[in-house]
Formats: structure tokens, sequence, C-alpha cells
């Protein structure tokens, strides 16, 4: 009877903790500033918080059939995400989009402060 208390407390705190990831990769989608950062984001929320949130309900579950399938759910996902996201990104930069680094926000401000200047 503990176990199964145990088994589920830790199962809730899984699913607690894969929609916190899963919040915090859709706040990543629209603050971050290129596809490839936002894929970034949506990519490791996505995997992470999938598949803790199937951990979870696996344990939950316990030692039934429906543990079973929830495991192949999660292989599914650890498998199928990361290559999704380089499907995203080689398309993006097969259509010509450029990353944006971090040295472009600096290089512009300072081309704008030098034109600006009489």
């Amino acid at each position: 009877m503990i176990v199964d208390l145990i088994r589920e407390w830790l199962g809730g705190g899984l699913v607690v903790a894969g929609a916190i990831f899963m919040l915090v990769g859709a706040v990543g989608l629209l603050r971050l500033p290129d596809i490839f950062t936002r894929i970034h984001a949506a990519s490791v929320a996505d995997t992470l918080g999938a598949g803790a949130i199937l951990v979870g309900l696996m344990l939950i579950a316990g030692p039934t059939l429906a543990a079973v399938k929830l495991f192949f759910l999660v292989l599914f996902f650890g498998l199928m995400t990361p290559v999704a996201t380089h499907a995203l990104a080689r398309a993006a930069l097969h259509a010509g989009v450029k990353p944006q680094l971090a040295d472009d926000g600096a290089q512009a401000t300072a081309q704008e402060a030098e034109k600006s200047t009489p």
C-alpha cells in the first residue's frame, strides 16, 4: 500500500514537471528571436515535457498493458522529435533563412550609431 502511494506521488510529480517543461517551451516559442532558437526550445521542451508526462503516467498506471503502450510512446517521442526538428532546421536553411547570431544585434546597433553621428 505504501509503495502504491509513493508510486502515485512520484508519477504525479513527473506529470507536473513535464507540464512545467512544456510551459517553458511555449514561452520560448514566443520570446526567442529566430526560427532556429525557437525550434530548439520547442524540441527540448517537447522531448523532456512529453517524456516526463508519459513516464509519470506509466508509474501511475503500474504494471499494466497501458504502461507498455506508454513506454512505446516515450520511445516514439524520443526518436521522432529530434528527427522532426532536424528536418525543420534543414528546410529553413534550404529556404535561405540565416541564423541570428548574438553579434548581429550588436553590429547593427553599432552601424546605426555610426550612421546617426554627423
